[in-house]
């Protein structure tokens, strides 16, 4: 007696011999499958719906690549401006000028504050925040409000990212406040901001000399 086929035998040769329907069109027509509550639906259309959602997937994708690149580009000119602009500072006050006034305009920031401080005065900000304020730090996310008062004179800042530089002659930080508290979370991107710490350290080591 011939083996009887179950369900599971005819998916795995139809998985095998994925050109099955090809030759046999009039059979494709007379398929068809029950979909939730819709009634019957054909193959064919089955296959279509498939390939619409597809479709519908990779257009969403790819409107975020070109989504992406159009940002990644404007941040590049952004930042090549602020580039140009701090080499030609001549001094700290127009680096901070320059710096607050970039941040601020472009990145929807409450509060940009870059401040020269001398070692003693980094280690007493340690000491009152007890955070790490070692060379190149980053310190991002909402902080409590006896820490915010330390890097911020407004009560209104809810998150920052801080950023700390070595210098020839002492330190520098550069503060980047928010009145919103998920506007810098704990694990942000850093890239960006390393970027411009070390063209300000450059700058501002340059002019020390």
């Amino acid at each position: 007696m011939a083996k009887k086929l179950d369900a599971k035998d005819i998916e795995l040769y139809l998985l095998e011999n994925t050109d099955f329907f090809l030759s046999r069109e009039s059979l494709v027509n007379e398929l068809s499958f029950k979909h939730d509550t819709e009634g019957a639906t054909s193959l064919l259309e089955m296959q279509i719906r498939k390939l619409r959602d597809e479709q519908s997937r990779l257009m969403d994708m790819l409107s975020g690549f070109v989504s992406t690149g159009k940002e990644n580009e404007e941040l590049f000119f952004k930042s090549k401006n602020l580039t140009l602009s701090l080499i030609a500072s001549e001094n700290f006050d127009e680096v901070k000028k320059t710096v607050e006034s970039f941040f601020e305009k472009n990145f929807e920031i409450d509060s940009c504050i870059l401040e020269a401080l001398s070692g003693p005065e980094l280690q007493d900000l340690e000491s009152k925040t007890g955070l790490g304020m070692s060379k190149d730090a980053i310190l991002m996310g909402p902080l409590s409000r006896e820490k915010m008062d330390a890097f911020f004179s407004s009560d209104s800042i809810k998150s920052a990212v801080i950023s700390v530089m070595k210098l020839k002659k002492g330190f520098a930080l550069l503060k980047m406040g928010s009145n919103e508290p998920t506007k810098y979370l704990g694990d942000g991107d850093t890239t960006f901001i390393e970027y411009i710490r070390d063209i300000i350290v450059k700058v501002l080591e340059s002019k020390e000399a």
